[in-house]
Formats: structure tokens, C-alpha cells, sequence
């Protein structure tokens, strides 16, 4: 489908608040489903790298689903992608549900993976289109990003509650609730005609958009950002686990990097226009690079709080300015690609990180993933210096 006619991004504002609460839901599924299934292999006693490897599958399904997502979105809009997301989301959910076995969790993992790359997808592609001028870009993904950085807060605690104080078939019912509820708030969101599909989008042109030298950049250093969003996740429980932090305390310290993501987030809304986006982000990824460095000295509980603050505060806040800068060097026909290519290069590398995390900190010490991101982290300030904040290459 085509773009709004001018205006048309106005009329749809007034259902944002539904687009932020259906992907807040959503994420939510898979949040609740990662911290549940992480926690359900390490009881059972398989140990870190299957904690690894079942973390990966999460990113397996956007690998295949991400680039038809984006087709699907550019050509159907929002509803059907989101759809498609809701009911993946609850086949896997309902299937760790009832059967309470190693196969049937990983597949749910791998159908809630796919359920959040799919509907992501047609939500961000949605938000662009209620933005009537290029700077309002920023601060519309800073809003779109809180609905990930709430779920990411909230779900791990209520998790880790109804784990140590119900069961761990409890949490997954949780989970299971979820999906219906994001349908029910995407009824909210109006629909806009389709328009005729045009030949771009019966042609594999996605990949052609790596001729572009800001989109290579942008992708490049989110797919090292988002590598410390995975380490993150897999240090913290297997960390936690050896300490033996309870299931709520390790949900807590999941909680705080998401608490942090979202106040720098709402701070970005409230800023927006003050920020520069490439200095933003390269500060961003320097403190990212520090905490990672420290974080196996951290003290207790409350180390790894403070730790996992710092890192949600310099992770949450780069997704808003790599978002608006895509958008502005994609045409605009083709976002839903861009979006979709991003998605797949992104879980690409997400499917072997966790597992590879799991092999590393097994081989060596648990805390080596978080200083092999340090590291990585260090490399990608060489294609940030060519990021420029209009988007120009």
C-alpha cells in the first residue's frame, strides 16, 4: 500500500496510543515466554548452552518470515501482518502450555520469535506513516520504542512472581493470554485503503537497498547493538542461576535494564529536537562498552540492578535515532523492505549469538559474553563515524 496523502498521518494519530499498547502485548508474549522457557531448562538441569541455543530460536523464524513481512505490510498495511504475528504467538504459547517438555518449549520459542518479527514489522511501518515531517520521526520511535522497553520491565518480574509463587506452567498461561489481548487493541487502529501493488514488489529489491551506503552503516552497528541485547539476556539468568538469585530477583534485575530503557526513551520524547542522533548513539555506545566491561565485578543483587540500568540506559535509547535515520534514507515505498531487511539481518546474527554465548561462557567463564560485546562494541565506533543525523550518506 501506498503512503497517507498529505494529512492522512494526522487523522491517524489518534490511534497511536492503540499501536504502543498492541506492541507492548505482543513483546510481552515473547518476553514472558524467554524468561519462563530460560529458567524452565535451567531447572530441569540442562545447563548454559541449551540456555543458549534455546534463546536462539527466538531469531530463527524472523530469518524466514522478516523480508515476506516486509512485502506484506508495503502491500496489505497493518492488520493481516499483525494477524499472522497473533496467531503464531499463541500456537507457540499454548503448545509450552500443555505440554511441559524440551520440544515443545523450543518450538513455542521459535513461534513467538516469529509472532514479534512479523507484527513489528507492520506496527513500525505504521508509525512512520502518522509522522507528517521528517523531525517528527525521532520522537514517534521513541514512543513506539517504550512499547518493547515496558514489556521487557514488566514481564520478567511478573514471570519471575508467578514462577517462585505458582508455577512455571502459571507463567506460560500468562503468556498464552497475551495475543488474544494485542488483537483485540489492534481492532482500535484504523484501516487505509491498499493501493496497486507496483513491480518492486514482486522482485527480490530488498537486498538492493545495501547499495546504499547509510542504510549498510545503520544496519551494521544495530546488528552489534542488538548482540548486546542477547548477551544481556543470557548473562543475567545463568549469572543469577549460579548465585542462586530466585527466579523474582533475576526478574528484577531483567526489569531494571527495561525500567532504564524506557525513562531514556520518554527523556528522547521529551528532548527530540535537541538531540543529535550520530553523536547520540556513538555516546550510547560507549557506555554500553564500559558496563559490559565491568559487569562481572558487580556485587550481588543489587550490582547487577545497577549494571543492568546502565546498559538499558545506553541500549534503550539508540533504537529511536537508527529507526528515524532508516526511514529517511529508504524511499519511502519501500519501508516495510527496509524494515523486513532489518529485521532479518538483525535475527541472523541473533540465532547464533545466544548459542554462541552458551559454548563461550561454558568453555571460559559465565561473564565472557558480556566482554566479547565490549569488544565488538569498540569495532562498530569505525562505520558510526560515517553516520550522518539528516541520513545522507
Amino acid at each position: 500500500m501506498t503512503d497517507p496523502a498529505p494529512g492522512q498521518g494526522r487523522s491517524l494519530r489518534h490511534a497511536f496510543v492503540w499501536l504502543i499498547a498492541t506492541m507492548i502485548c505482543v513483546h510481552a508474549c515473547m518476553a514472558v515466554t524467554r524468561v519462563t522457557a530460560s529458567l524452565w531448562v535451567l531447572d530441569r538441569g540442562y545447563g548454559e548452552a541449551s540456555v543458549g541455543l534455546l534463546l536462539s530460536l527466538f531469531a530463527v523464524a524472523p530469518i524466514a518470515l522478516s523480508l515476506w513481512a516486509g512485502r506484506l505490510a508495503d502491500r496489505h498495511g497493518f492488520h493481516r501482518p499483525v494477524g499472522v504475528g497473533v496467531l503464531l504467538a499463541s500456537a507457540g504459547t499454548l503448545l509450552a502450555l500443555g505440554v511441559q517438555q524440551l520440544w515443545a518449549i523450543a518450538i513455542g520459542c521459535l513461534f513467538c520469535g516469529g509472532a514479534v518479527a512479523v507484527a513489528a514489522v507492520a506496527l513500525q511501518r505504521e508509525a512512520g506513516l502518522m509522522a507528517e515531517e521528517p523531525g517528527e520521526l525521532k520522537r514517534i520511535f521513541s514512543w513506539m520504542a517504550l512499547g518493547p522497553a515496558m514489556s521487557n520491565a514488566l514481564a520478567p518480574i511478573i514471570a519471575g512472581l508467578l514462577i517462585d509463587y505458582v508455577s512455571m506452567r502459571a507463567a506460560f498461561g500468562f503468556a498464552a493470554s497475551l495475543p488474544l489481548l494485542a488483537w483485540a487493541l489492534a481492532q482500535k487502529v484504523p484501516r487505509h485503503a491498499p493501493a496497486v501493488y507496483s513491480k518492486s514488489f514482486r522482485e527480490p529489491a530488498a537486498w538492493h537497498l545495501f547499495r546504499l551506503p547509510a542504510f549498510r552503516r545503520l544496519i551494521l552497528v544495530n546488528l552489534v547493538l542488538s548482540a548486546g541485547w542477547d548477551a544481556h539476556s543470557f548473562v543475567v539468568p545463568v549469572v543469577g542461576h549460579s548465585r542462586g538469585l530466585s527466579a523474582a530477583s533475576i526478574g528484577l534485575v531483567l526489569g531494571c535494564f527495561a525500567a532504564a530503557a524506557t525513562l531514556v526513551r520518554l527523556t528522547i520524547v521529551r528532548f527530540a529536537d535537541n538531540i543529535d542522533e550520530v553523536k547520540a548513539l556513538r555516546s550510547a555506545m560507549l557506555l554500553a562498552t564500559l558496563t559490559f566491561i565491568a559487569y562481572a565485578w558487580l556485587p550481588g543483587t543489587a550490582g547487577l540492578m545497577c549494571g543492568s540500568a546502565l546498559l538499558g540506559v545506553a541500549l534503550g535509547s539508540v533504537q529511536p535515532m537508527i529507526m528515524a535515520m532508516l526511514h529517511r534514507v529508504t524511499p519511502a515505498e519501500r519501508h516495510g523492505q527496509a524494515l523486513g531487511l532489518r529485521m532479518l539481518t538483525v535475527n541472523s546474527a541473533t540465532v547464533a549469538m545466544p548459542a554462541g554465548f552458551g559454548l563461550l561462557a561454558a568453555a571460559t567463564a559465565l561473564t565472557a559474553p558480556m566482554w566479547l560485546m565490549a569488544s565488538l562494541l569498540l569495532l562498530a565506533q569505525w562505520p558510526a563515524r560515517g553516520l550522518r543525523s539528516d541520513g545522507s550518506d
